[in-house]
């Protein structure tokens, strides 16, 4: 059974309490919905681009963000499919979330799936490798040196599934999901279960943890921007040890890194969302300012998917026809959105 070894330091639970301040804070201050979409917008290409980054993509944010927009550009093939499969990645995510789907193995394998799709070969893309796997440093083309060598990949479907078990049971025994997220992480690096995409699945995972534990800061961080902005301490920090059997030896170190950057990130959330709550709201923007719970699901909705119809509503919100139509006429009123379509084609986009 997965048994991660690391101590909760004080620099450590000084950090997590810094964290679950700032989440009040956050979950707390009235931000215009127009202001928390852009933010979210502006969040997942900062993911999508730093994760894709950190593996040699060459985008630019700016380019993933037409992208995410369905818009074309000009780029090498397989640097656009890395982007466009991250993206749908973070789409996923949001769905088993809202399925409020326990995270298994089918999960695992699906985001590696959605995140390797056309890049690696059909027989390679969800599913564990069936080789060994080394990560190796180069120099002008020449390997120098080995850096790890993953476990043997018979033992990966095993080493998988403990893993998969522990999560599960340090929500039961209710372990911080921030802890959680990062122990997550470091041990997808460590078994790496394919031959390529680990790091994204990896990320892709703790990202999935954090959404799924009430962790998703109103979906307004990217923790991977940390890790881009200083690589090799990104590579320092998660390889320690040059075989599986030393990095499971104690994880501290690791942890450390992980809620640092963790708290760094939530910081500048928190004070870019502060900031724009401090900000005096134009009188003619309307009597409705703010949107209730339901109202920003509706409009999360329309910003993944590109539009909802009201059978969407009565899904999303498990509620009777007539109180759909409401909610939809309410965001249609204050400009929210707009219809498209008549009849039983007719559907809600937001309002440009």
């Amino acid at each position: 059974m997965f048994n991660p070894k690391y101590k909760l330091t004080n620099s450590i639970v000084k950090k997590l309490t810094s964290i679950a301040e700032a989440k009040i804070v956050i979950e707390k201050s009235k931000i215009l919905p127009k202001q928390e979409l852009k933010l979210r917008r502006q969040a997942i290409v900062r993911m999508t681009h730093s994760s894709t980054a950190i593996e040699g993509n060459m985008l630019l944010k700016e380019q993933i963000a037409d992208l995410y927009a369905d818009k074309k550009i000009d780029a090498p093939e397989r640097d656009i499919y890395e982007a466009k499969n991250y993206l749908n990645a973070l789409k996923y995510i949001n769905e088993i979330v809202k399925k409020k789907e326990l995270i298994s193995e089918k999960v695992l394998l699906k985001l590696h799936k959605l995140v390797t799709d056309k890049t690696l070969p059909k027989e390679q893309s969800g599913y564990y490798r069936k080789a060994p796997v080394c990560v190796v440093k180069k120099s002008f083309g020449i390997v120098i040196d080995v850096v790890y060598r993953a476990p043997d990949f018979k033992d990966v479907p095993r080493l998988s599934s403990d893993l998969i078990k522990w999560i599960n049971e340090s929500e039961k025994e209710e372990v911080s999901p921030v802890i959680v997220a990062g122990i997550v992480h470091q041990e997808i690096a460590a078994i790496h279960p394919f031959i390529d995409g680990n790091g994204r699945t990896a990320r892709a995972m703790a990202t999935l943890i954090l959404y799924q534990r009430g962790y998703d800061f109103r979906k307004l961080f990217a923790l991977e921007d940390y890790y881009n902005n200083d690589r090799p301490q990104y590579y320092n920090a998660i390889n320690m040890g040059k075989s599986y059997k030393e990095k499971k030896e104690d994880i501290t170190s690791w942890i450390e890194y992980f809620v640092n950057g963790f708290k760094e990130e939530i910081e500048g959330v928190k004070s870019e969302v502060v900031g724009l709550s401090l900000k005096k709201v134009d009188k003619n923007i309307g009597s409705q300012i703010f949107l209730d719970k339901n109202q920003l699901k509706i409009i999360d909705f329309i910003d993944q998917l590109g539009k909802i119809t009201t059978a969407d509503v009565m899904d999303i919100l498990n509620c009777p026809k007539r109180t759909a139509q409401l909610c939809l006429q309410k965001l249609k009123k204050i400009r929210m959105i707009k219809q498209v379509g008549k009849g039983r084609a007719s559907a809600y986009i937001l309002e440009k």
